[in-house]
């Protein structure tokens, strides 16, 4: 490898995701970022693509550490060390069910990180491209399908085959004729990606592919006999695809 493995510390307590940040830039290793909570190092993820994600077992908020790895391994494939203090059985099984490369207790020890991390970064090095990529692997785009990361492979979509998509906070839900597909991005982002002119941004919320539309009302549309909010900002640029009179 010509480059450094690039790391994701997930760490809810400052001081110790600060002092974690120093000796693995120390070790040698890129930091890619400290994030505090689940939902934001999922965003981090996609974003900055980390070879190994350093997890708090116990984040506040909504998510875990765990339900935090599990929902970033159905986008990608890394390297999963845990820090806990919690050594109770149904948290280790928990844990243990995400396949982990490594568990690191709290308080840590330098030399105990040091050997976790180049442990896990040996067992990882065959599978990390040459150079690093910017660029999410949590979709690709073609100019009639795009490739979406579910259950851990790559899964082809037909364009033709999308309904719509709802964005639900920290996650964008892909609706097809065969089934729906929950990937870590922002629906702006999708929107960007989609150069389809089928797919028309009708809410905040909403994404719609206009060939599958059934009924368009005064305040909402139908897909499917699913009621789709369409926000005033929009109705007049959908009027105008539609080329209603």
């Amino acid at each position: 490898m010509n480059r450094k493995i690039r790391i994701l510390i997930v760490e809810d307590d400052m001081i110790i995701a600060a002092n974690l940040s120093l000796q693995l830039t120390k070790l040698g290793y890129e930091v890619t970022g400290i994030e505090s909570r689940g939902e934001e190092a999922l965003h981090h993820a996609q974003e900055n693509s980390p070879d190994i994600v350093l997890m708090d077992v116990n984040l506040k908020g909504e998510l875990d550490g765990i339900e935090t790895v599990r929902l970033i391994q159905q986008q990608r494939d890394l390297g999963v060390v845990y820090l806990t203090a919690n050594n109770d059985e149904g948290t280790f099984t928990r844990a243990k069910s995400t396949q982990p490369h490594a568990f690191i207790s709290k308080p840590f020890h330098k030399l105990n990180l040091q050997r976790s991390i180049a442990l896990v970064a040996e067992q990882i090095s065959e599978t990390l491209p040459e150079h690093s990529s910017r660029t999410s692997n949590n979709m690709e785009v073609m100019d009639d399908r795009i490739f979406v990361r579910h259950n851990g492979k790559m899964v082809k979509i037909l364009l033709d085959h999308v309904l719509y998509v709802e964005a639900d906070r920290n996650y964008c839900n892909i609706v097809t004729e065969k089934g729906n597909y929950l990937v870590v991005s922002t629906l702006k982002s999708i929107e960007r990606r989609l150069r389809n002119g089928h797919f028309i941004r009708v809410h905040r919320s909403f994404l719609v592919n206009i060939a599958k539309l059934d009924t368009l009302a005064e305040s909402h549309l139908e897909i499917r006999r699913k009621t789709i909010p369409v926000s005033r900002s929009y109705k007049e640029f959908l009027l105008g695809r539609l080329q209603t009179i």
